[in-house]
C-alpha cells in the first residue's frame, strides 16, 4: 500500500464541479493500494499516518501528530501510486490492485481513520477528480508498508 501525505492548511476534492470531500488543517491522503495488499498493511499504514508527528509544535519543530493538532483527513484513492516505471516511458500499473480489491481495502482504510476518531473525507473512487490543496510547508512524504 502506497500513501502520498500533503500536510495542508485545506483541501477539497470535486468531481464533475461538486466538492465531494474539503478539509481545513490536517493531511491529504493520496492511497494506492497494491495488488498484494491486506487488511493488516491497510492497519499498519493507518496507524502511520495517523501518528506521524509532522506537525509543528510551539518553537515550530515538526514533533505534533494529526491528532494534537485536530487535523482532518482527506483521503483520496489514486492508482497512478502504484506504477511501475522500469521499463520504457509508459508507466506499467499491473502491480496496481483490481478495481472490487482495491475499493475493498481503500474503504477499510477509510473505516479506520474514521475509528481513530478523526474527521474524514473523501474523494469518489475511480472517477476523475480534481484536487484542490494548499500544502502547508511544503510537507510531502511517501510511505510505502513493504519498505
Amino acid at each position: 500500500m502506497r500513501a502520498l501525505l500533503q500536510r495542508v492548511s485545506e483541501a477539497r476534492v470535486t468531481v464533475d464541479g461538486v466538492i465531494t470531500g474539503q478539509i481545513s488543517a490536517g493531511l491529504v491522503v493520496f492511497l494506492g493500494v497494491v495488488r498484494t495488499d491486506t487488511k493488516a498493511q491497510a492497519e499498519a499504514v493507518a496507524q502511520k499516518v495517523t501518528q506521524l508527528r509532522i506537525f509543528s509544535d510551539s518553537v515550530g519543530k515538526m514533533n505534533l501528530s494529526l491528532g494534537d493538532v485536530s487535523g482532518e483527513l482527506l483521503i483520496v484513492s489514486q492508482f497512478t501510486l502504484c506504477a511501475n516505471m522500469r521499463r520504457g516511458n509508459r508507466p506499467s500499473y499491473s502491480d496496481a490492485a483490481k478495481a472490487e480489491a482495491a475499493k475493498e481495502l481503500y474503504e477499510y482504510f477509510v473505516g479506520l481513520c474514521r475509528a481513530k476518531g478523526f474527521r474524514v473525507e473523501t474523494g469518489t473512487f475511480q472517477a476523475r477528480m480534481q484536487v484542490h490543496l494548499i500544502n502547508d510547508g511544503p510537507v510531502t512524504i511517501m510511505y510505502d508498508s513493504e519498505s
